[in-house]
């Protein structure tokens, strides 16, 4: 019986100590807004399977694409309730919501995407807006400079004077700014817009001619990157999601956030160097603006900068300074 008693205490012994030895594992949910055929959603697979290989497993991470766990401009405020783990949006969707990062889209002539998203995150760490200390932001990424695609040639800013031209969120305000009619719509319905006429032309970077098929409907390209705008999009994790994950894990997905907001950039980049070969293999016009012409569009939308800023200024934010620094880095590239 002794005997017995000894084999049962050593066995309960190993169990516990078994026990205390397994590492615990999180299981969390990521919503993404781009279908899962997008480069970018795929990237986002990526990111968590890294992390999952990293972790070594503690750290499993499933992706919802599509906006199947939370529409696009549900996807932040999904995260911050708990809905998702971690969400993958545009700042833009949810306008108003962030008065400072959201200055990051103004015209102020990004030359391409792997310079926007490092320029987004090198200002985020900066400042560190209270707009997002609702959420964990993993980083943020950026597309290349938005550019004209139209039904006919656009050489001056006054061929643009009463277009119809397709433009969402911020971009909109360019287009009124430089003489044009925004209409909004979604990416879905601009082939279709285009072709019937609809609009007469679109705002959007050059990848969107190849992922969308629109270089079949359009006729010219104007590149005017030299107010090139941009649309940055969040990483985030739910806070108390993040909080109660142990540091040393915290770490890892920190390491891993450093390379992959890298990794966007390139990707952004790639897609608009596909983009363009896809516009010149339809064989449609691409028109560079004279050094003349850039200065009167750059001219005509400093108004809409300025305003913007003040409006950052006047909510108690560095919205002045912000866009001094920022306007400062595109110009080093």
């Amino acid at each position: 019986m002794l005997m017995a008693v000894s084999l049962l205490m050593v066995a309960g012994c190993g169990k516990e100590a078994a026990q205390a030895g397994a590492k615990k594992t999180y299981t969390l949910k990521y919503s993404v807004f781009f279908p899962p055929t997008h480069v970018q959603a795929k990237l986002a697979t990526e990111w968590a399977d890294e992390i999952k290989k990293r972790t070594d497993g503690q750290v499993q991470i499933t992706v919802f694409p599509g906006g199947s766990l939370t529409k696009a401009d549900q996807c932040y405020q999904g995260v911050v309730d708990g809905i998702s783990d971690i969400g993958m949006s545009a700042l833009a969707y949810t306008r108003g919501r962030f008065p400072l990062m959201e200055l990051l889209d103004l015209p102020v002539g990004y030359p391409d995407g792997a310079s926007a998203t490092r320029i987004a995150n090198e200002l985020y760490a900066a400042y560190q807006p209270k707009e997002l200390a609702d959420t964990k932001v993993m980083y943020v990424h950026a597309h290349g400079p938005g550019i004209l695609a139209s039904q006919k040639a656009i050489n001056t800013l006054g061929d643009l004077k009463g277009l119809k031209i397709r433009a969402t969120g911020f971009s909109a305000k360019v287009v009124e700014q430089l003489g044009g009619s925004p209409i909004s719509m979604p990416q879905g319905e601009t082939y279709e817009s285009l072709q019937k006429g609809v609009v007469d032309a679109t705002f959007c970077p050059i990848e969107t001619l190849k992922g969308w098929k629109q270089g079949e409907v359009i006729k010219s390209v104007t590149d005017s990157s030299c107010i090139g705008y941009t649309t940055v999009f969040f990483v985030a994790m739910n806070a108390k999601t993040w909080q109660q994950l142990p540091a040393e894990l915290q770490k890892t997905i920190q390491q891993v956030n450093t390379e992959w907001m890298v990794k966007h950039g390139q990707v952004w980049n790639e897609a608009d160097e596909a983009g363009r070969a896809y516009v010149k293999e339809l064989k449609r016009e691409i028109i560079p603006l004279s050094a003349d012409e850039q200065a009167v569009w750059k001219k005509q939308v400093e108004p809409l900068l300025k305003e913007n800023a003040d409006k950052a200024d006047k909510k108690g934010l560095k919205g002045s300074a912000f866009l001094a620094e920022l306007q400062e880095k595109v110009g080093k590239k």
